[in-house]
């Protein structure tokens, strides 16, 4: 067999498994110094036959999960050419942001989506940074997130009027956008079309912003963008008590366009506020004028509001998977343990999954018994889902990410083994992450007399050119940080989590300019109850 899949490959696909003409030859073909050169590049290409490269319909092999013995170099070229291939392919050469489907039509570009790409390429910059000769590549993969970040921030600058609306009445009609267009940046849907006040997008925002800067990038120019910057705290503030739509953009777990107050949105608020108080957004070379600061009456309300929500997402929804990255990566918005550990339970127990975790409980998206033709949803309508939800395994991924942040080596293990079963290889060798399983028409009835008796199908992620870009993002800083490439330190620079035990030891306020209080003041502080960010 191995020797049919030589005569039948073509010249090209030994190319790009060696690199191009404009790459260099890898150093792993010149190790035999006594062998000529045609000798060491058949080797070389023989053993890669010999992995197979597979396709996206068969599940990804655990010999692809573990090259133990392999040097750090090459893990990293491994993982440069996935980021290459799977993200970095699709950004936008205009705008810097990637779009929401990876097909050639398709001209949406979600914020949320954009800045999960971009944090990926992030981190394997980081991961870059421990070499001597990175060919480049730290460059261009911290350009490439800074091109994502300033791509949104011109997005949101052109709204600005938008802020400034929302500031005096914050409403679904005077929020900023959440979809864009993915070349020139302009707004796609209205806001009677599209539910665009998702607060947790604007968060996340601002909370990578903070982190990309924290690890030496400079993203914010001059003092236009720190004023803008400053206003979108000011909408932030307020989360506490503005309903939004939440992560699903759906807003009431009965889909019909009403909005709620949602812990993941409050927790991503939070999250940013605690980040960006107090912080220089020119980094080392900045001055006073170039600092964030935060009203602290607002953060403490976002706190308390948090912690009397949870466990509970909204009002209507008991549980929901949207809070794994309130709780854990990349927010860690949750300060009590006991708190963090009752959440997780119950996102665990009530929607854990086979092949991943659903949403919520009945969430009707893309379920056979699913109206395609509306938008919203009739009363009464979410029985006809019950049961028969999607399963989406990018929530596999946020539990192999907590478990590394939490040095816990069994939940790193228990998801990797429930990843590998539903993650599929692309022609190129490469993980496919697909953006959901769902229950085929024909099974819906059965399933829901039996949940769990029916075999669910992957959606159309990696077929035809399309990925799900969230998902693959989130694939690369796993595995990045299960390899050992990156540590948590490295994507998380302002220490959002921090052991238990060194907690003490842990400045709120990450100012470049401003020192320490005396002592004296914050005793002078506690003493009132106070909050203090030093």
């Amino acid at each position: 067999m191995a020797s049919t899949a030589n005569e039948n490959s073509s010249p090209r696909h030994k190319l790009n498994r060696y690199g191009s003409i404009y790459e260099p030859l890898k150093l792993s073909i010149l190790h035999h110094e006594d062998e000529p050169l045609w000798e060491k590049l058949d080797r070389s290409y023989n053993a890669g036959e010999e992995r197979g490269s597979g396709s996206i319909y068969e599940p990804l092999k655990l010999s692809i999960l573990h090259h133990e013995d392999e040097p750090l170099w090459e893990k990293l070229d491994r993982s440069y050419n996935a980021v290459k291939s799977t993200i970095l392919n699709y950004q936008s050469p205009t705008t810097g942001l990637f779009p929401v489907k990876t097909c050639s039509d398709c001209k949406e570009a979600k914020v949320r989506d954009s800045l999960y790409c971009a944090a990926s390429a992030w981190a394997l910059a980081m991961a870059y940074r421990r070499i001597d000769d990175d060919m480049g590549r730290t460059h261009e993969l911290e350009h490439s997130a800074i091109k994502c970040m300033r791509g949104i921030l011109y997005c949101y600058m052109r709204q600005s009027d938008k802020v400034e609306r929302f500031k005096q009445n914050p409403s679904p009609h005077t929020c900023l956008h959440s979809v864009f267009n993915v070349h020139t940046g302009d707004e796609v849907h209205s806001h009677d079309q599209y539910s665009h006040l998702q607060i947790d997008a604007v968060s996340l925002f601002l909370l990578y912003l903070v982190e990309m800067i924290c690890s030496g990038l400079q993203i914010i120019y001059n003092t236009d963008e720190v004023s803008f910057i400053q206003n979108l705290v000011f909408c932030v503030e307020r989360a506490y008590r503005v309903p939004d739509f939440g992560m699903w953009e759906r807003g009431s777990k009965y889909n019909n366009g009403s909005t709620e107050l949602h812990s993941s949105s409050v927790g991503l608020a939070k999250a940013a506020l605690e980040a960006i108080n107090g912080f220089n957004l020119f980094g080392n070379q900045g001055c006073s004028w170039s600092v964030i600061f935060v009203d602290l009456d607002a953060h403490n309300r976002n706190r308390q509001t948090l912690c009397s929500l949870l466990p509970r997402e909204s009002r209507s929804h008991n549980t929901d998977a949207a809070l794994l990255p309130c709780i854990s990566y990349p927010a860690f918005a949750v300060d009590d343990d006991a708190l963090y550990s009752q959440t997780l339970d119950k996102i665990v127990r009530k929607l854990k999954g086979k092949y991943g975790f659903k949403r919520f409980l009945r969430d009707g998206y893309r379920t056979a018994n699913e109206d395609k033709n509306r938008r919203y949803y009739r009363p009464a309508e979410m029985k006809l889902f019950d049961g028969i939800e999607c399963e989406f395994p990018i929530f596999f991924i946020y539990m192999i990410i907590d478990g590394v942040f939490r040095g816990n080596p069994a939940q790193v293990k228990e998801y990797q083994e429930l990843l590998q079963n539903v993650v599929f290889q692309s022609y190129d060798g490469h993980a496919v992450i697909p953006k959901y399983y769902y229950v085929p028409a024909d099974f819906v009835e059965a399933e829901q007399k039996k949940h769990g008796s029916q075999k669910r199908f992957p959606s159309n992620s990696g077929r035809d050119g399309m990925l799900f870009l969230w998902g693959q993002a989130l694939y690369n800083i796993a595995k990045l940080l299960v390899d050992g490439l990156i540590s948590p330190k490295d994507i998380d620079p302002i220490h959002r989590y921090v052991p238990r035990q060194d907690q003490r030891n842990v400045s709120m306020r990450y100012s470049n300019q401003t020192q320490r209080e005396p002592p004296h003041i914050h005793s002078s502080f506690h003493q009132h109850r106070r909050a203090v960010y030093t």
